[in-house]
């Protein structure tokens, strides 16, 4: 988190969202830069862990949390936070989630993933039947389609992409989301996730594991989606770029 505050305080002073998901923070609450972030306007909510994982959400309106998955006590991961925040004469609920990569296949890496989309499938049902704007927003690292990598080839054999994955994303999906960016766009070459090795970002090498899912609500405020590339060619960046959405209030 320390090595990319700077883009970050940055982006909330150029790009100003009302809302921003984090993910990977891998820092306990008591180490996230709270202060410098609380100084732009923006309220906090951590869901750390030391070295690994960890997500955050940040408003500028006061918001409730609940932090964790629920489904498995036994789960020590940090990897998803769920804010309800105030939205014009509404509330709208807004979960970070790092959903596990899942590699190696074949290992219980890859078990974890599955089990954890199975909760986040069961969570998502529950929270759909409230009948408000909801979005679930992450690093989902899920390949949901082939024209979502510049070369779906390299990916065949990847927890990414495996047809298992990619079935338990669709089973999601159908509960009644929406994926944002394909309401907008079916254009391959949109990507969130450019490699640091072999010259992926160079190259364009990239693909699309970043997504932000819209219950029935939400999506009928939804205005427009922009994927922030160019954060990607800043020195030290990060390998993911931000995902951001407008919504109608």
């Amino acid at each position: 988190m320390r090595q990319r505050l700077p883009h970050l305080l940055d982006y909330l002073k150029e790009v100003a969202p009302d809302a921003v998901c984090l993910q990977e923070i891998k820092c306990l609450d008591e180490q996230f830069p709270r202060e410098e972030i609380e100084a732009l306007g923006y309220n906090v909510a951590t869901h750390g862990q030391k070295t690994f994982n960890g997500v955050a959400v940040l408003a500028k309106q006061p918001f409730e949390v609940e932090r964790g998955l629920p489904g498995d006590e036994s789960d020590v991961q940090s990897r998803y936070l769920e804010a309800v925040i105030p939205f014009g004469k509404r509330a709208l609920r807004l979960a970070s989630l790092y959903l596990p990569n899942g590699n190696p296949v074949g290992t219980e890496k890859y078990d974890y993933k599955l089990a954890f989309m199975d909760r986040l499938i069961r969570h998502a049902r529950k929270l759909l039947a409230y009948e408000e704007p909801l979005i679930i927003a992450g690093d989902y690292n899920v390949l949901p389609e082939p024209h979502d990598a510049a070369h779906p080839e390299q990916w065949v054999n990847d927890a990414l992409f495996l047809p298992q994955t990619r079935s338990k994303f669709r089973e999601l999906m159908a509960l009644g989301f929406t994926d944002a960016l394909r309401a907008t766009s079916d254009a391959g070459g949109l990507y969130t996730f450019w490699d640091y090795q072999a010259g992926a970002w160079q190259r364009n090498n990239g693909i699309r594991i970043d997504h932000l899912l819209l219950s029935p609500q939400a999506a009928d405020l939804l205005r427009s989606v922009t994927i922030d590339k160019a954060m990607r060619a800043k020195e030290k960046a990060s390998d993911h770029v931000p995902v951001r959405v407008e919504l109608r209030q």
